[in-house]
């Protein structure tokens, strides 16, 4: 990799997520955000059209119908640990810097965000744990 690449590359993980939860392990955000999540509200959640609404890119068992942009969730509680999950939905791009899918738990870095929305997270720290408690109930 290039010295501008390697900038480039810390430039990002640097400007990822808010500062309260930068410390990571390889690729995954081990403090939760929040108090223990509820996958009840998770669910609700992957569902609903205000904030994750993840169903539109996401398949999950038992919910139809379902989008397919995104990888299917079936299992993903078997293959990711809570903190992996809590990292891929509080900013994806520390995982795929190309990836579709939106950041919902950053902030820092952002650009083309309404004026009425900047500095806010799509989703709070309760929310983001709630989908993880959901996503790592898929086993």
């Amino acid at each position: 990799m290039s010295a501008n690449g390697a900038f480039v590359l810390a430039l990002l993980f640097s400007m990822a997520i808010p500062a309260c939860a930068v410390a990571t392990r390889g690729d995954a955000i081990e403090k939760p955000f929040a108090a223990s999540g509820d996958p009840t509200r998770g669910r609700a959640l992957f569902v609903a059209r205000d904030g994750g609404h993840c169903v539109l890119c996401h398949a999950a068992p038992g919910i139809a119908p379902a989008g397919n942009v995104g990888p299917p969730l079936a299992g993903v509680g078997s293959r990711l640990t809570e903190g992996e999950i809590r990292l891929r939905i509080a900013d994806i791009t520390r995982v795929n810097p190309d990836a579709a899918m939106p950041t919902f738990h950053r902030v820092a870095g952002m650009k083309r965000v309404a004026v009425q929305y900047r500095g806010k997270p799509v989703l709070d720290g309760r929310q983001v744990e709630d989908l993880v408690a959901y996503l790592a109930s898929l086993r």
